[in-house]
């Protein structure tokens, strides 16, 4: 993809003599996450060394798999990687940096640089919308805007490329300096300023300063002039200026917004022209984006009338992808919203480490405008294809044969004129345990074939937000200590959610140990591929042979447990890893002052047993009118496993605290802590709350309009009396769905357009009604929200007054779970 550097030229870039010089190669890549190998011999990998993870730790296993080039900010084991090209740096990040800055440096093309508080990736991609058909195009994967994503984004960079669009965000002091060098941009764009990160810098003002140091290179700077502070900093710069306003004069003037059925009509004037564009979008903030990205087009010279065509044909844009389960145990990770080179290779990326599938498939249409001759295209594409291991090709397109010849002779692969002609002549039985990339342009409609090979299709539907879940866990890595342990709660299927996919995100992440409630949720994970230490929270003894083959870790809490499970692993001639629960004031369950001699000398009769951790639970860790009780049980605690260490000799892994006392009690982290509910964006103490993201989202459709009189009944028991004349719509979710029967005859709302609809009547088995009467565009087909950003799970939980946690658990396994990730 990129053009080749050869070791010399790396060093100039790097700027440091090599602590080790190995044999010359040539390097394409650059890499920072040894999880994501895809070209070894030409990868060039930086060790950074986080506060949880550290690079320099996963070295020698790269060297193993074909890595020979390393950047490293401490000295490693050299002898491990005898022919190895190491250099050695104060900052492993600056120096990626510095490779970046020195790559961008050999480009001369119009780059736009993009920064502000919200909408840089919207508005980077619907340039790309509006644009590609006038330029080869390289700009940002995804969100791809930090202090690494920067630098990987402008090594895309190619000879053929005619305009760069890279946006950059920064949340502290004196990050956009060392990320405007690497940009370089000629054309800078302004989006807005808000309150996000805002803990990094002394005031808004100086955020914007900051902000502003992006545009250090520019020729050119794009921007509102509505928001004063933004206005004043930006002209301050004294650099030439592209303003545009809805209040007053600028550049270009938004006279008016017109509210369409399905979109806005934009009313402007530049240089003393009226005109007017449509945009598919009424929100406020897809009006502000759409002018800003009118406000580049008209600089770099687009025809109004060009303006006019494209602007109503901009497409929301799909910052995430979604992996559903499918036919015969596949996996369908369907991504078919947009396609170019960028968003592949994202895509065949997350195909790549589906390792838990015997096969990896790919169903890709043409590449739609790419601004390439069909030739080098496609061979660029065969060479993506074959580093992320895909084992079959599906192509759909008129042009996408011509793939075939780049393509390894032993690949399988499969061409169709369009999507129809396949979906006309694949049945389910040609899929069997794959994971299946479906990856098209729009035209192509490659929803029906993702549709075609999923498992459930009932309309009502679980969104599992991966990304969120793992921000999540972020949030509270940041309150640990470096070096202390997760253990993330994956029972009751993972909250409700999907054990498998939550925990194959978790592992790939780096938690450090799952737990399950029994020992068959862990068999499961087991089966899936999942790596992981496994601790089973109430293991029973009819399973204990399956708790051995899967390699799980019982929980033991009583002397009875313990002498089985020990007997058991005697009689089996084998050895255990075993977890000691302590009861130190919840009396659910675990060992007490009254037995846990007896533990003690179980234990040492059963030296085939390794007591790797020794825990308890904190009974209201989130209540602080109990912390006296709290640290009553950390002394408690702290008293029996001084007794139970001295006893075996050796000291397990502590630990005390679930999500909230992670928060409350950071002093009692020990040696690990345990994430549950926290994890799905529920804080119990409301401390953290406004930094979690909302993981799970149900969601339905309405399935019928009713126009009801005065009168007339809704729902069994004829319990919803019509008192007005009325439009009904009937929901497809019921109790049988997890929307208990409880939340029926007004007691709770579901989310229609953005508005509350009130359930009106009894909830049904599979279904519910509820009244649109104000919302006059409510149709057949729309989407309902049960629960997830608005209205939330707390405000289900209490409309039936209990917790989120049997909210979450609740839903059925009937309904279809989707897991999407950015």
């Amino acid at each position: 993809m990129h053009q080749n550097y050869t070791t010399e030229q790396l060093q100039l870039a790097i700027g440091v003599p090599p602590l080790q010089r190995g044999r010359e190669g040539r390097i394409s890549r650059l890499l920072l996450d040894s999880r994501q190998l895809q070209s070894p011999e030409s990868s060039l990998f930086f060790a950074i060394a986080g506060p949880h993870h550290d690079g320099h730790d996963y070295v020698a296993g790269l060297y193993e798999k074909g890595v020979r080039h390393f950047v490293v900010s401490r000295p490693v084991d050299l002898s491990t990687i005898p022919e190895a090209n190491v250099w050695l740096c104060d900052s492993t990040a600056r120096c990626l940096q510095q490779v970046a800055a020195r790559h961008r440096q050999l480009f001369h093309l119009p780059v736009v640089g993009i920064t502000g508080s919200n909408g840089k990736t919207i508005v980077k991609e619907w340039l790309f919308q509006l644009l590609h058909p006038d330029y080869h195009i390289v700009r940002s994967p995804k969100s791809f805007n930090s202090q690494v994503g920067v630098p990987l984004s402008v090594w895309q960079l190619q000879p053929d490329h005619q305009l760069g669009i890279f946006e950059a965000g920064i949340s502290r002091m004196g990050e956009m300096e060392k990320l405007a060098p690497i940009i370089r941009c000629n054309i800078g764009l302004f989006t807005n300023i808000g309150q996000a990160h805002k803990e990094g810098f002394p005031s808004i003002e100086t955020k914007i300063d900051q902000k502003l140091r992006l545009f250090d290179y520019a020729d050119i700077i794009l921007y509102c002039r509505d928001d004063e502070r933004v206005a004043r900093a930006i002209e301050a710069l004294g650099k030439p200026l592209f303003s545009w306003s809805r209040k007053g004069e600028a550049t270009l003037q938004a006279k008016a917004v017109v509210t369409l059925d399905e979109g806005s009509l934009i009313e402007a004037e530049y240089q003393g022209a009226p005109f007017s564009f449509s945009i598919p979008f009424t929100d406020e903030a897809s009006i502000e984006n759409a002018i800003h990205c009118c406000a580049v087009l008209l600089y770099l010279g687009i025809p109004v009338s060009r303006i006019q065509e494209r602007m109503p044909l901009l497409e929301p844009v799909a910052m995430r992808l979604e992996v559903r389960g499918g036919v015969n145990d596949c996996s369908i990770i369907n991504d078919s919203y947009n396609l170019d080179l960028t968003a592949l290779t994202a895509a065949l990326a997350y195909l790549h480490r589906q390792h838990h599938h015997a096969r990896r498939t790919l169903i890709l249409s043409d590449i739609l405008q790419s601004g390439e001759p069909p030739e080098q295209l496609y061979e660029k594409v065969a060479r993506l294809i074959r580093e992320a291991g895909v084992h079959r090709l599906f192509g759909i397109g008129k042009d996408i044969p011509i793939i075939a010849r780049h393509l390894p002779l032993e690949m399988e692969a499969h061409f169709f004129s369009d999507t129809d002609a396949f979906l006309a002549t694949q049945q389910h039985r040609d899929f069997h345990d794959e994971a299946i990339l479906v990856k098209g342009a729009r035209p192509f409609s490659f929803e029906r074939i993702a549709r075609r090979l999923s498992r459930k299709i009932h309309q009502t539907e679980l969104e599992v937000d991966l990304s969120a879940l793992l921000h999540n866990v972020r949030v509270f890595q940041q309150w640990l200590r470096p070096g202390t342990k997760i253990m993330a709660m994956v029972k009751a299927a993972a909250y409700g959610s999907g054990s498998l996919e939550v925990a194959r995100a978790l592992e790939f992440h780096q938690v450090d140990y799952l737990a399950v409630a029994y020992a068959d949720e862990g068999i499961e994970l087991r089966e899936g591929g999942i790596g992981l230490p496994i601790l089973v929270l109430n293991p029973e003894e009819a399973v204990f042979d399956g708790i051995l083959r899967y390699r799980l870790e019982p929980e033991l809490y009583s002397p009875a447990l313990l002498r089985r499970f020990g007997r058991f692993t005697r009689n089996a001639g084998a050895s255990a890893t075993v977890h000691l629960k302590l009861d130190t004031g919840m009396h659910r369950l675990g060992f007490d002052a009254d037995n846990l001699d007896e533990a003690i000398t179980l234990l040492d009769e059963n030296p085939q047993l390794e007591v790797r951790s020794i825990f308890s639970h904190l009974a209201a860790s989130e209540a602080p009118q109990h912390d006296s009780f709290t640290l009553e049980q950390v002394t408690r605690f702290d008293g029996f496993y001084e007794r139970l260490s001295e006893a075996l000799g050796y000291r397990p892994l502590r630990h005390i605290l679930n999500s909230s006392g992670i928060i409350r009690f950071p002093q009692y982290q020990m040696e690990m802590v345990r994430l549950g509910i926290s994890t799905y964006g529920i804080d119990a103490t409301g401390l953290v709350q406004a930094q979690l993201r909302t993981v799970l989202t149900l969601r339905a459709r309405i399935s019928q309009i009713k126009h009801l009189m005065p009168g007339d009944t809704v729902s069994y028991g004829r319990s919803g009396l019509i008192r007005h004349p009325s439009r009904i719509a009937t929901v497809s979710i019921g109790y049988a769905d997890g929307l208990p029967r409880a939340a029926g005859n007004g007691r709770f709302s579901l989310l229609v357009r953005a508005q509350r609809a009130p359930i009106i009547g009894n909830v049904c088995m599979d279904m519910c009604m509820i009244d649109v009467t104000h919302i006059p565009k409510a149709m057949e087909g729309d989407e309902v929200v049960v629960f997830g950003q608005e209205p939330t799970a707390e405000e289900l939980a209490r409309a039936l007054g209990t917790i989120p946690y049997e909210v979450f658990t609740s839903v059925s396994p009937r309904v279809r779970r989707v897991y999407v990730q950015e």
